[in-house]
């Protein structure tokens, strides 16, 4: 049997944490930015968790599950 092949883009976006909780990056940081107040940008800054509901694609993606 062939060996499982993980999605690439999965692999850039997403981090697997030690609890098993996946991390990932904030959207809508990349440019355009001067519309957002600051407060908007503040909080867009850091990592933020995937929803629980998502959590089984994106470990599948990673084949994790």
């Amino acid at each position: 049997m062939p060996k499982m092949k993980s999605n690439s883009g999965a692999l850039k976006r997403f981090k697997v944490k030690k609890n098993g909780s996946i991390k990932r990056g904030s959207a809508f940081r990349s440019h355009i930015l001067t519309k957002m107040s600051q407060k908007t940008k503040r909080n867009l800054r850091g990592s933020k968790l995937i929803h629980k509901r998502d959590t089984l694609s994106v470990k599948r993606m990673l084949c994790l599950a």
